[in-house]
C-alpha cells in the first residue's frame, strides 16, 4: 500500500437495469437492456492532490463520484480508504470512521440545503451523526453540550467566510454562494480528508465562482484536503486540479498531470476537449472539431467508444477495445506516445 495513497478505486462498475416492465418485455418480445454508467474504473487519489475529472454529459463522472463516497453501491469493483473497502467492511466503527472520512459538495447549492433547517443545524448535523463531541451521536448531543456545539458551528461559517450569526437563518436568506459556502462548512464539520466537490460552481454567477474555488483552494492547503473535482469547465481543472482524468462513455480513456495535459494530450477526445476551449492567445494551431453525439450507452460501438466521431479511427479502433495501458486508452497512442502531437 502506497503511504502517500488515500482513496483507490478498483475496477468500479455500475449497471442500470433500464428495461421495460416484465409484461410490455414479453408483448413487445424485447429483451433486458442494461446500461453501463461506469465501465471498469481505476484511479487514485494521493494525500493533499486534487483529480480532476471531465468529460461530456453522460460520461459517468457523477455516477463515479456518488460511488466514491458510499452514495451508490457498485455493481462490481472496491473503493478503498487507506486500505479498508469502504462496501466491504464488516465491522461497524470501521465503516462509521470510513464514512466520517469522506464528505462531497454538490452542484446546486439551491437544492442541497434544507430550506426548513436553520442553518446552524445544518452545518452540526455531521457532528451528531459521527459523534464527534461530548455526548456521543443523535440529538443528545445536541442537549449535552450547547455551548461546544454552537462554538463549532461558529468556527466553522468563519472557515468559510461567513459570520457565526448566520446560524440562526435560514438557506432562503442567503445568495446562492453564500449557500455553497454553507455546504463547505457542512462537509468540513466531520473533519473529513477527503471531499467529492461535484460541479461545486457550474450553478454560481461567473463573479463569485472564483471565490468558490479559491476557497477550496485554501481549505486544502489549511487543512491538508484531498479532492476529486467534478466539472465540465476545463479552466476550472487548470486552476484546480493536480491530475485530470478524462471520462468518455463510462471509461477513463487518459489520466495525466495537469500540465501535461493541456501541453500534450494523448488521447483524440482530449484534444477534441481542449479545442473547445476559445484561444484567447491567438496561437493559429490548427483544431479538430468534433461531429456527432456521445453514442448510446444501452448500446455502444464496436471496438474502441469514440471510434465513430474520431478524425484518426483506424480498422483496429473499430474492431478491438483499447486497453487503458500507460494512463491512456488508444490503439494510436499505444504504438506511438507522440503521434498526436504530430497528427
Amino acid at each position: 500500500m502506497n503511504a502517500a495513497r488515500l482513496v483507490e478505486a478498483r475496477d468500479l462498475k455500475r449497471v442500470f437495469d433500464v428495461s421495460q416492465p416484465w409484461l410490455s418485455r414479453v408483448i413487445d418480445r424485447e429483451p433486458r437492456r442494461f446500461l453501463k454508467a461506469v465501465d471498469g474504473v481505476d484511479f487514485a487519489v494521493d494525500r493533499g492532490e486534487t483529480l480532476g475529472i471531465v468529460g461530456e454529459s453522460g460520461s459517468g463522472k457523477s455516477t463515479l463520484a456518488r460511488m466514491v463516497v458510499g452514495l451508490l453501491r457498485p455493481s462490481a469493483g472496491q473503493v478503498l480508504i487507506d486500505g479498508v473497502d469502504l462496501f466491504a467492511a464488516g465491522d461497524p466503527s470501521t465503516r462509521r470512521d470510513v464514512r466520517r472520512r469522506m464528505q462531497m459538495i454538490f452542484q446546486d447549492p439551491y437544492a442541497s440545503l434544507n430550506p426548513r433547517w436553520r442553518v446552524g443545524a445544518i452545518v452540526d448535523e455531521p457532528i451528531f451523526a459521527f459523534g464527534l463531541m461530548e455526548g456521543g451521536s443523535g440529538a443528545g448531543a445536541r442537549a449535552s453540550n450547547p455551548h461546544g456545539i454552537t462554538e463549532r458551528t461558529g468556527e466553522l461559517l468563519r472557515l468559510v467566510g461567513l459570520d457565526p450569526a448566520d446560524a440562526r437563518k435560514y438557506p432562503h436568506e442567503f445568495s446562492g454562494g453564500q449557500r455553497q459556502r454553507i455546504a463547505i462548512a457542512r462537509a468540513l464539520a466531520s473533519n473529513p480528508d477527503f471531499i467529492v466537490c461535484d460541479e461545486p460552481t457550474s450553478a454560481l454567477d461567473v463573479s463569485i465562482q472564483a471565490q468558490i474555488l479559491n476557497l477550496l483552494r485554501d481549505l486544502q492547503e489549511e487543512l491538508g484536503l484531498s479532492y476529486v473535482l467534478i466539472t465540465h469547465n476545463l479552466a476550472v481543472v487548470r486552476f484546480m486540479a493536480t491530475r485530470v482524468g478524462v471520462m468518455y462513455l463510462g471509461r477513463f480513456v487518459e489520466i495525466a498531470r495537469t500540465d501535461d495535459l493541456f501541453a500534450r494530450p494523448r488521447h483524440p477526445y482530449t484534444r477534441v476537449l481542449l479545442d473547445a476551449v476559445p484561444d484567447l492567445t491567438m496561437s493559429g494551431r490548427a483544431r479538430t472539431p468534433v461531429g456527432g453525439e456521445p453514442p448510446n450507452p444501452i448500446d455502444p460501438p464496436p471496438g474502441c467508444p469514440f471510434n465513430p466521431r474520431c478524425a484518426f479511427a483506424i480498422e483496429r479502433c473499430r474492431n478491438e477495445v483499447p486497453p487503458f495501458h500507460d494512463n491512456v486508452a488508444c490503439h494510436l497512442a499505444h504504438d506511438d506516445p507522440d503521434w498526436l502531437a504530430r497528427a
